[in-house]
């Protein structure tokens, strides 16, 4: 039953992973070719630093899963994977401002994608071999949750496609801005 459940696994991260062309010997630093807009927020240098339980109160055990456990949603699962709506997006575990809807995009993997973060200083990422695969983890400068990984396969101006867990994202809506409306549904 081992080649099955392989292969199930392989199948789950092949749409977030899909960059299987790029050099074994690329940077492990990335960062964004393009300067990434820039926000007022915290002081990113405010780690939040919680024992395990309190973790476990104050997160759903979805978002504790995938922040604390390094966890990963299904494919068109979360919430925001399909989101078009002005605002930010927030670490769900910290609440520092990440990324922004003007720099989202459909890369078609079924999570939420986005080209750059709001400022370099609030993603960090590490070297990520777990399940057989070369990936780059993405996480929260903050409080050092899980995101999801980030590949040299996005769009311009940065070529990155930061790959995200919406159980890791709390979405802000942009003062004053009005959900479009789907003419279907009229």
């Amino acid at each position: 039953m081992r080649a099955p459940a392989c292969l199930i696994l392989a199948a789950l991260f092949a749409g977030c992973n899909r960059a299987s062309d790029l050099s074994t010997n690329r940077s492990r630093t990335m960062s964004p070719r393009a300067p990434a807009p820039k926000t007022s927020q915290p002081n990113i240098s405010d780690k939040v630093v919680k024992p395990d339980e309190e973790w476990k109160k104050t997160l759903s055990p979805e978002q504790y899963r995938v922040l604390r456990q390094k966890g990963t949603e299904r494919a068109f699962t979360g919430k925001y994977w399909d989101s078009h709506e002005p605002g930010v997006y927030r670490c769900a575990g910290c609440g520092a401002e990440l990324f922004a809807s003007e720099t989202k995009f459909d890369s078609g993997c079924g999570w939420p994608s986005y080209y750059a973060p709001m400022n370099t200083n609030v993603v960090t990422t590490h070297e990520d071999l777990t399940l057989g695969m070369e990936r780059t983890e993405v996480l929260c400068s903050r409080c050092g949750g899980h995101l999801g990984h980030v590949f040299e396969d996005g769009p311009k101006p940065t070529g990155l496609r930061y790959c995200i867990n919406s159980a890791s994202l709390q979405f802000e809506k942009k003062a004053g801005a009005e959900q479009k409306s789907d003419p279907e549904k009229k």
